[in-house]
């Protein structure tokens, strides 16, 4: 009996693996919020060697495929280990529910996006891909569908995941496609914005203003950007 395996999607991985260095919430606050996109952090977690065991979870997780179920359990053990109370509010469901498809669904459009760049002579435009179900937010609802070229700036701030736990996608088209399908190719550069804080691009290059940090943080940021330009 043949017994199929999930393949990993290398692109994603490589994308989660080089995610900067882990930042507790405070200093993750005084970075600008697409160097943040480009960090691992838990909020309420400033322990690096808990948030390297957390992000160590989640990158299995997207390597091997591994479950939400089986993300959760491995969590509590390691917060066991710490001496976390039962009682704590990052064991309930929904903290690591969110903990595990905000990194995943990061990770997976991140690559997907590496993945369409390279192909965009072959399919220079992107449709936004809302799931519509009753627990999509109205606002990516309304984005579902649209095409845009792949070099244009909506993709600076709609390219998903927009939320937290935001299932979106993004589908690369052809010319033919578009002709096939019949689509409208939008034009506009003024759209609404994504919920507060999900308006970056996780996989797009960046360089943070050096001159507005100070102190920790001019030293994570300084250290981020190094790291970027020898990648």
């Amino acid at each position: 009996m043949i017994k199929l395996q999930p393949l990993p999607f290398d692109e994603a991985i490589e994308f989660f693996k080089g995610l900067g260095i882990e930042l507790s919430p405070e200093a993750a606050e005084a970075l600008a919020a697409g160097t943040r996109r480009h960090a691992f952090r838990v909020a309420g977690i400033a322990k690096l060697d808990m948030l390297e065991d957390i992000r160590a979870e989640v990158e299995r997780a997207i390597s091997e495929g591994t479950t939400i179920n089986e993300f959760k359990k491995a969590v509590n053990q390691m917060l066991d280990r710490n001496g976390w109370s039962p009682s704590s509010k990052l064991r309930s469901p929904w903290r690591l529910e969110t903990i595990f498809r905000n990194n995943v669904q990061t990770a997976f459009n991140a690559g997907r996006h590496r993945q369409m760049k390279a192909n965009t002579a072959r399919r220079p435009y992107w449709q936004y891909d809302a799931l519509n179900d009753s627990r999509t937010r109205p606002e990516h609802a309304a984005q579902d569908g649209k095409v845009y070229p792949a070099d244009h700036p909506y993709w600076d701030t709609w390219y998903p995941p927009n939320g937290h736990n935001c299932r979106c996608s993004v589908r690369a088209l052809s010319e033919k496609d578009i002709e096939r399908q019949g689509l409208k190719i939008e034009t506009s550069e003024n759209f609404a914005d994504p919920d507060p804080g999900w308006d970056r691009n996780p996989a797009a290059e960046w360089k943070p203003d050096l001159s507005r940090y100070r102190g920790e943080a001019r030293e994570m940021a300084e250290s981020m950007l190094r790291e970027s330009e020898n990648a």
